[in-house]
């Protein structure tokens, strides 16, 4: 189970970082608050790929909750920005865009199953074989 859930995560977490990259350029004239929008994108992308790998190289509940937290907020962030304008927040964008396109249902859906994933990995008990002799987790499974 434990390959899966790195596979799910990083793909999600991929789909993710690709699409906010090449959409980033787009985002550079959005107006409101003080970071711009292709550097809201952008930051998006890198974070999203760096939590990828950690999931890849490192799967511990740590960096499960790192991209958890970087999926559903991206989730979050989309979902809210759609069905409704609120406006600039603080130092971020006005970014409400209440289109629908194929490359949003790809960041979705990337985000949403790398979300679920990765939080199946910070709930899910650690395997035995993560076990030391003596029974206790090992440094893999702890927080």
């Amino acid at each position: 189970m434990g390959i899966l859930l790195r596979v799910l995560v990083a793909a999600g977490l991929a789909a993710d970082a690709v699409v906010h990259w090449v959409f980033a350029s787009d985002m550079a004239f959005v107006e409101g608050g003080s970071i711009a929008g292709d550097d809201l994108f952008r930051a998006q992308a890198i974070l999203a790929a760096i939590a990828a790998v950690l999931v890849v190289v490192w799967a511990r509940r740590w960096t499960y909750a790192v991209a958890f937290l970087v999926a559903a907020s991206a989730v979050g962030a989309l979902l809210l920005y759609y069905y409704v304008d609120v406006g600039p927040l603080g130092p971020l964008p006005q970014m409400y865009d209440p289109a629908w396109y194929t490359e949003k249902t790809i960041s979705l859906v990337g985000e949403g199953v790398a979300a679920l994933a990765a939080l199946a990995g910070m709930l899910l008990p650690a395997r035995s074989d993560d076990r030391s002799p003596s029974g206790a987790p090992d440094r893999a499974g702890a927080f």
